[in-house]
């Protein structure tokens, strides 16, 4: 943005979602789309890989400044980034969350009396995970508001410090129960053994745990802070070895295909395109990191 000049542009894969909408003769530019609710704006589209759009004294007028890839959404901005009230795509975040757990239900079935997920990110996919199975679903874990985001906390340390901040158990809720605990994501298992240690410290009998997607076991180079793959818990254990690692009674994943179904898409459509590379070690773009091995990816 300059005195006279905005410029609005968005990566030629899409890797980070970008949206368009008015307010009055105003235009704006926003990550998500819940932001226009907030000011009363309405949306207009998202901003397409590879487009600019240029605001000035004329105007509004759109360019394309690299050629037209395939759009490569990060998979993380559906799992756990953007809001739930958000709309990537097209596709809303909150039903397609409630897709993943439904779809866990369906790969991964335990019997179990209560269903509960880890807020905020998991609150959607633990409602579609007991809706599937019919096991009820309850608020077994509270969350301290005043916290941030653990996972991306710059240390160890500080990443214990929080998760300890960060939740409760709600005994009367899980004691004595069998519980299927819902998650996003397993980065460094951290949080996860927290939050299992939480539920039995509670007096759940057991803790089942499923993930709404699969191990993140490779790198992000595209602004999450996992630039290191001996951090990652997935990439140097196998899921009964992370099961353990967690202290968890079973451990599952959603399946790439499954992941893919949710979303809303099959794999191979063009505006339903994922970067699939922290799960895949697959990417996008070309990268030049020691322990990256692939170039591309293989949705290309």
């Amino acid at each position: 943005m300059t005195k006279d000049v905005l410029i609005a542009a968005c990566d030629p894969n899409g890797l980070r979602p970008m949206v368009m909408g008015r307010l009055g003769d105003a235009y704006i530019f926003a990550s998500e789309s819940c932001s226009f609710e907030v000011i009363g704006a309405e949306y207009v589209r998202d901003v397409a890989p590879g487009e600019m759009i240029v605001l000035d004294r004329h105007g509004c007028r759109e360019e394309r400044y690299a050629a037209l890839q395939r759009r490569s959404v990060c998979a993380m901005e559906y799992i756990y980034f953007a809001r739930p009230d958000s709309d990537i795509n097209a596709i809303n975040l909150h039903s397609a969350r409630k897709r993943m757990g439904q779809q866990l239900a369906l790969e991964s079935f335990v019997d179990a009396d209560i269903v509960t997920g880890v807020p905020d990110s998991s609150i959607s996919a633990a409602i579609g995970y007991a809706e599937q199975t019919g096991i009820p679903y309850e608020l077994g874990l509270i969350k301290n508001k005043y916290t941030g985001r653990t996972f991306i906390q710059p240390s160890q340390e500080l990443r214990e410090k929080g998760v300890k901040m960060k939740l409760s158990a709600v005994r009367k809720v899980v004691q004595g129960k069998r519980v299927v605990m819902i998650d996003d994501s397993i980065v460094r298992g951290t949080t996860s053994l927290r939050i299992v240690n939480l539920l039995r410290e509670a007096g759940a009998l057991e803790v089942h745990v499923r993930i709404t997607s699969p191990p993140f076991a490779n790198p992000c180079y595209y602004g999450i802070d996992t630039p290191d793959r001996r951090d990652l818990i997935a990439s140097s254990k196998t899921v009964e070895e992370i099961r353990k690692a967690i202290n968890a009674d079973s451990l599952y994943f959603l399946s790439k295909p499954g992941l893919l179904e949710a979303v809303g898409g099959a794999e191979g459509e063009y505006d339903r395109g994922l970067c699939l590379g922290c799960f895949t070690n697959d990417y996008p773009t070309p990268v030049e990191f020691e322990d990256a091995k692939a170039t591309s990816c293989s949705c290309d």
